[in-house]
């Protein structure tokens, strides 16, 4: 499990995934943390949300209704794809589930589905998800006749990518509220497992077969994170001087000579204004680089 991310750091991950995301007026500091825990969290949970209409469905998450107050997820996702963020911090959307379920996805040690879940929102055994999951709402009647346009999908995996990259989890980490809770029949319309493989292979992770003969790796189009300690260490290398050049593209550099193959003042300023760019701030914007900040700056490969 891990520590929830901030407002910024859940925006910037999502974009950096290709998500396409629109920030409802108020969202941070929008949460239920004061009703329960928020974290440490394990997973992400997708519902659909038996309406109609991105912005009553917008409205209906943030504020929530008379029986259950908002927000009641994280972000709701239209059926264009757009994802519209609404809280960033303990939500209404889980509740009460089954035990076996969270330590199954907490594991990812389960086939196609985690295990049947036997509790639910008020029985004797559940424990709370609002406290342990990410939710998504996606606008869907949940009659299984309502369409789940192309876009929608896309943007489901995307999001669910983008938070189990950040995190370091797998695919199962990744399910529906159906799995979750044996009062639940949401998503309907998709099937979670396919779901999970399409989130597996944006990962990158899914297991390939053993090869019969050695094959050449492919050449990746960007720069892997180096890891944190990379850049403590005032590295001489040539990811240095990419790094640069991209930063300088995104108008962000503070290079009066270079950028060049030592790691600088300059490349920490100048990173730091990447990252207010993305939307950190404080002690996330410290000139510092991040997996997410970096995923999303795109730095060409180099030997």
């Amino acid at each position: 499990m891990a520590t929830p991310l901030s407002a910024d750091r859940l925006l910037a991950a999502l974009r950096a995934e290709g998500v396409t995301v629109v920030e409802h007026p108020g969202w941070r500091g929008h949460h239920r943390n004061r009703a329960g825990a928020w974290g440490p969290v394990a997973g992400v949970m997708i519902h659909h949300t038996v309406s109609t209409g991105t912005a009553h469905s917008v409205e209906m998450c943030f504020d929530g209704y008379d029986s259950l107050p908002g927000p009641l997820c994280h972000g709701v996702i239209a059926k264009d794809g757009t994802v519209h963020l609404v809280s960033d911090g303990r939500a209404n959307h889980a509740g009460g589930g089954d035990p076996s379920v969270l330590r199954a996805v907490v594991t990812e040690a389960y086939g196609d589905r985690p295990p049947a879940p036997r509790e639910h929102q008020g029985s004797a055994g559940a424990v709370d998800g609002n406290s342990r999951f990410y939710g998504f709402e996606c606008v869907n009647l949940g009659n299984g006749r309502d369409p789940w346009p192309a876009a929608q999908l896309d943007a489901v995996e995307r999001v669910s990518a983008a938070l189990c990259r950040t995190h370091g989890w797998g695919a199962k980490s990744v399910i529906g509220h159906l799995e979750w809770s044996d009062w639940k029949s949401d998503p309907k319309g998709f099937a979670m497992p396919v779901m999970r493989d399409r989130v597996q292979k944006r990962l990158g992770a899914a297991p390939a077969p053993k090869p019969t003969a050695p094959a050449t790796p492919a050449t990746p189009r960007y720069q892997p994170f180096p890891g944190a300690a990379f850049f403590r260490n005032a590295p001489s290398s040539p990811v240095i001087t990419a790094m640069g050049r991209r930063l300088t593209a995104e108008g962000c550099g503070h290079y009066q000579v270079g950028p060049g193959p030592r790691w600088t003042e300059a490349d920490r300023r100048s990173y730091e204004a990447w990252q207010r760019k993305l939307g950190f701030r404080g002690a996330d914007a410290d000139g510092w680089p991040g997996a997410a900040s970096w995923n999303a700056l795109k730095v060409p490969y180099t030997q």
